[in-house]
């Protein structure tokens, strides 16, 4: 059963964009009903689907847009954020599972906020080691083993973080809708989080927290690698856009680290202003180089 809410308006408006992989979609609604303590709004954007699915959607009562043509993951979610009714919006991936008490812990973790200047993420756990934390729960659904994560999800020791840990990550609407949510130029997806990130930051926001506590278990972008959607596409897109890669931009904007060092950067409030040292300038030239590189020999 779900409980009352208890925040009055503030549950979330969790937004999920879904290209052809409607088995992960279908697992990722049904734990969120049943692991969540708050009766959440889902709004689901499908892009190439079938009509049987539309007919579980609308038994389980999660909003449905929906287009044949396969649509870009900004453009999803920028346009079912105008369907969103609730104060804080979630971006959330179709290939998750969420761990029970995910929303409590980022409930009880705006309540502390004087604002609505926040970014806050769950903490993922994923087959590969490129995750947060690294535990195979299995690789795809087949292999997925639920018994075993709910016994387990709470036993690994993680920090709360600096910075983001990209999705799921929640905002207030009206951050969102003043930032412009995702920029639609990052279609179909790459680097979107991390321009998200700096529209943020150039916002005035300061506060990036990655949250233990809320865990979700990721089975590792199942539709980017359907649909062979090439990451390095997202990192020219960010570094012709804002002059600098997205390493130089979570190095010394977000003050995290690669996976490896992630663990390091404890979570000690707001983020400090950008420390301008020679470190700082010399990564910033080469950046440049390789801004004027892109943008002379790779801009197409």
């Amino acid at each position: 059963m779900l409980k009352a809410n208890l925040f009055g308006p503030s549950m979330f408006s969790i937004l999920i964009p879904s290209i052809d992989i409607f088995k992960y979609l279908q697992l990722t609604f049904k734990n969120l009903k049943k692991n969540s303590d708050f009766n959440h709004e889902i709004i689901v954007f499908l892009s190439s689907y079938k009509q049987e699915d539309i007919y579980i959607l609308s038994e389980n009562k999660i909003i449905i847009k929906k287009s044949q043509k396969k649509t870009g993951m900004c453009t999803a979610v920028n346009y079912i954020s105008n369907y969103a009714t609730m104060d804080y919006i979630m971006y959330a991936h179709d290939d998750m599972y969420f761990c029970p008490k995910w929303d409590v812990h980022l409930l009880d973790e705006i309540k502390l906020m004087k604002d609505d200047n926040f970014y806050l993420s769950s903490t993922l756990i994923e087959p590969y080691s490129g995750g947060q934390i690294f535990y195979d729960f299995g690789e795809n659904i087949k292999e997925f083993d639920e018994v075993n994560l709910l016994k387990k999800y709470n036993d690994f020791d993680f920090p709360n973080i600096n910075g983001s840990n990209w999705a799921p990550h929640v905002i207030s609407k009206k951050t969102w809708n003043r930032v412009g949510g995702f920029s639609r130029e990052f279609d179909p997806g790459p680097s979107s989080d991390p321009d998200l990130n700096m529209k943020l930051w150039n916002d005035g926001n300061r506060i990036f927290k990655g949250v233990s506590k809320s865990r979700v278990y990721h089975f590792g972008s199942i539709a980017t690698k359907k649909n062979n959607i090439k990451r390095n596409l997202g990192n020219k897109k960010f570094i012709l856009k804002w002059g600098f890669k997205t390493k130089f931009f979570i190095k010394h904007f977000m003050k995290s680290g690669n996976n490896i060092e992630i663990k390091k950067n404890f979570y000690n409030g707001p983020l400090p202003d950008l420390k301008k040292n020679y470190k700082y300038y010399l990564e910033l030239f080469l950046n440049k180089l390789n801004f004027f590189y892109y943008l002379i020999f790779k801009k197409n």
